[in-house]
């Protein structure tokens, strides 16, 4: 068997990582592998293909936001990513998060549709059923064509022609009787009930694999050197993003944080944010920016340190956040965001509504103050978010669609 994957990069960010662990762990097993990725570094490795150029991908995002249109263009990075299938004739494609305007998305799914190609679509966020924005959030125009976008300059980032209802009809072309060789996975069962409301999608057989990671990065690890640097009676709360600012656009909540800082100067709570942040900011004094951790295993000995982590995402389709921490075992405390409270471990985490950063506090401190056997926490939770059980998960799904 042989497996071709498609993904926007390739090792790096959270798709490019689950897209690798994938890769090596069916080389791993004696299963063919090919990766087709978009952006970011050429690698010189066996299996590996970059099928558009840095510029050119720049010059169809430009193209894209100016017509109001995503996904579409890429003519010629679309025809080497299909000659490149054509070549390995793989058994199965399997089409990660494939924005990054680097591939004609609905032409792709044209072609391995009237190639009868075995298909496994994974959808790691909502523009493959939106046809446009990557979290539709409370518009619900994707449903029936969109159009008049109320998200054309945040999302689209068009200021003045809306092609989305074109770009709507584009993708309803490419998914219309592709049936019988596509499988549509979600990373979350949130996620898997809004994509079967979809009318591309929702004649498809669906199901959820939730996203992996390394277990031997993301487990209970040694802090005294970390802890020492705080007070032993202070608790340590983790809030980790990819930019902390105070933007009332920014999904990730960054202001909520800083609103839930100033709610807890008077007990012995402290934030650690990890993450780039906007320097101007003037923060709580209980609240330290400590910058971006791109070492994989020091991040797991924050988790590992923390007493609890928060989320304050706006929306989320699944939240590796929440899986990292809860292998390092660290309970989670967060705003329902879809993806987050569906994924994790219920006995260790807490959800309140979205914006209300009262609630948040009180859940938070009513989860510092119980007794967690964290060890126990971080087993159960490896078991549920190992690569080796995503990877496991997905090659069935290879089987069941090649078998016969």
């Amino acid at each position: 068997m042989k497996i071709l994957q498609v993904n926007c990069v390739y090792g790096v960010g959270s798709t490019g990582k689950l897209t690798a662990e994938i890769h090596t762990e069916l080389i791993r097993q004696g299963i063919e592998s090919v990766v087709c990725y978009g952006r970011g570094t050429k690698m010189e490795e066996p299996g590996l293909h970059k099928t558009c150029g840095e510029f050119y991908s720049k010059a169809n995002q430009a193209l894209a936001r100016a017509r109001g249109q995503l996904y579409g263009g890429c003519w010629l990075s679309t025809r080497k990513l299909i000659s490149v299938i054509e070549k390995e004739k793989p058994d199965v494609v399997h089409l990660q998060c494939i924005n990054g305007f680097f591939v004609n998305i609905a032409r792709l799914l044209e072609w391995l549709k009237e190639n009868r190609v075995k298909t496994v679509l994974t959808l790691h966020a909502e523009f493959m059923f939106t046809a446009n924005c990557g979290h539709a959030r409370e518009c619900e125009r994707w449903k029936s064509g969109c159009g008049k976008c109320p998200q054309l300059r945040t999302d689209i980032g068009s200021f003045c022609l809306d092609g989305t209802h074109a770009s709507w009809k584009k993708m309803e072309r490419g998914f219309q009787g592709f049936t019988e060789n596509l499988r549509v996975v979600s990373v979350s069962p949130w996620l898997m009930e809004r994509a079967k409301q979809s009318p591309f999608l929702a004649d498809k057989k669906h199901s959820v694999v939730m996203n992996g990671l390394d277990v031997n990065v993301f487990c209970r690890r040694e802090t005294g050197e970390l802890r020492a640097r705080y007070d032993p009676e202070t608790k340590i709360v983790l809030f980790v993003t990819t930019y902390l600012t105070d933007s009332p656009s920014d999904l990730k909540g960054g202001r909520y944080v800083i609103e839930l800082a100033r709610k807890l100067e008077q007990s012995n709570v402290r934030i650690l944010v990890l993450g780039n942040f906007d320097e101007t900011l003037i923060l709580p004094p209980n609240m330290t920016a400590l910058g971006r951790v791109e070492d994989q295993e020091l991040l797991a000995r924050y988790y590992s340190m923390a007493d609890a982590s928060i989320l304050t995402s706006k929306r989320e389709t699944f939240s590796m956040v929440t899986a990292e921490s809860l292998c390092c075992g660290t309970p989670v405390v967060g705003f329902e965001a879809g993806g987050p409270e569906s994924i994790a471990l219920p006995e260790f985490s807490r959800f309140v509504p979205e914006g209300d950063v009262e609630a948040l506090r009180k859940a938070l401190l009513a989860m510092l103050e119980r007794p967690i056997d964290r060890e126990r926490l971080a087993g159960e939770a490896q078991k549920c978010y190992s690569s080796k059980r995503m990877t496991r998960e997905y090659i069935a799904i290879y089987r069941e669609l090649t078998k016969g």
